[in-house]
């Protein structure tokens, strides 16, 4: 998925999709080291999936709460 489309979730949304796609990635690595895995190239791609909810929730948090978190730093 384009990271257009997940900045258009809500952030329950996007973190139920990395909870989601985490567990996918346990899947098929375990898939993959057993010999049953119908695509090995589908981790790469989840990977990455993954990579764009984390940095888009981390991006929108920063926003929210950038003087918040300078604060707590300091």
């Amino acid at each position: 998925m384009k990271a257009a489309k997940w900045r258009d979730l809500s952030d329950e949304e996007i973190t139920q999709k990395a909870r989601e796609l985490s567990e996918e990635i346990f899947n098929l690595r375990f898939q993959i080291s057993m010999g049953v895995a119908k695509s090995p190239a589908r981790v790469n791609q989840a990977k990455k999936d993954l990579a764009r909810a984390q940095t888009i929730l981390r991006e929108r948090g920063q926003a929210a709460g950038s003087g918040v978190a300078k604060a707590k730093k300091g």
